[in-house]
């Protein structure tokens, strides 16, 4: 197994590879994710199971990196079609892969952060330390990476609704209440059980995980006619005037960069200020 990803660290170990989001301060999504996915789909080896965390005690991933767009939506096309150059159709790949794939969550994951770990098959994350968030709304979009389609699937109607349309920062308790995640845990407590959680999952036969995988996904995952069509909708939202706006508003607070606004996207996006 060939594994050259600049921005995420790779370990394999007794059928568990560990892959850490290593891109600057604010891990943000970009182009190496696709040949990861690629690799995972396609030849996955040894692998059994696939721990995602991040390098940053801050940020699992703040968002996509939006410098990187026509980087990774064209990586994307090649991996799935014209029609599949989008995030969104990269994590419904990711969501697909042959093995069991874990998010262990420390710090904000945020849109495409979020997307990210929603497209795992397990979530956890650190009860003091991890956020979750869906942004998009306060910018006038929707997610277009799949946030829809999992909470709609995960939280339900009405607190999908809240979880995407208040555009806010949840902490990891109400995620887990929600059923947004798998657990919360004491942070001192999460490498420890997401590591003999997959520990135990790579002894097994692979041929049986793979196959209950198959299964669920079967019975809960969105078809990629819904992924692209959140990702046009999406991508036609975003370049809509006040959306430009509102996103030149942001970088110039200091949108993907380390600081305050970063930390409090949350509730950054609702300080937009308006004509009285």
């Amino acid at each position: 197994m060939s594994v050259d990803h600049p921005s995420i660290r790779t370990r394999l170990e007794g059928g568990v590879l560990s892959a850490t989001l290593d891109a600057g301060t604010l891990i943000l999504v970009g182009v190496d994710l696709v040949s990861l996915v690629d690799m995972l789909y396609a030849d996955p080896g040894d692998v059994r199971v696939v721990v995602i965390d991040s390098a940053s005690p801050d940020y699992f991933s703040a968002h996509v990196d939006l410098t990187a767009v026509p980087q990774y939506t064209a990586g994307a096309a090649k991996a799935g079609g014209p029609g599949d150059a989008s995030l969104g159709m990269l994590l419904h790949k990711l969501a697909q892969v042959p093995v069991i794939t874990i998010a262990k969550v420390r710090g904000r994951a945020r849109g495409g952060g979020n997307e990210l770990a929603l497209a795992c098959d397990m979530v956890f994350a650190s009860r003091e330390r991890a956020v979750f968030g869906q942004f998009e709304a306060g910018t006038g979009a929707l997610p277009g990476a799949g946030g829809v389609q999992h909470l709609a699937r995960r939280l339900g109607r009405t607190r999908a609704i809240e979880a995407i349309v208040s555009a806010d920062d949840f902490d990891a308790d109400t995620a887990e209440r929600y059923g947004w995640i798998n657990r919360a845990l004491p942070d001192a407590e999460l490498d420890g059980f997401v590591e003999r959680l997959a520990t135990r999952i790579a002894g097994f036969p692979p041929e049986g995980v793979q196959a209950a995988k198959r299964a669920v996904n079967d019975l809960t995952l969105a078809s990629a006619a819904h992924g692209r069509s959140d990702a046009v909708t999406f991508q036609s939202l975003i370049a809509r005037p006040e959306s430009r706006e509102r996103l030149d508003y942001l970088a110039g607070r200091g949108l993907q960069s380390p600081g305050e606004l970063e930390r409090d996207l949350g509730k950054a996006v609702a300080d937009f200020p308006t004509d009285s």
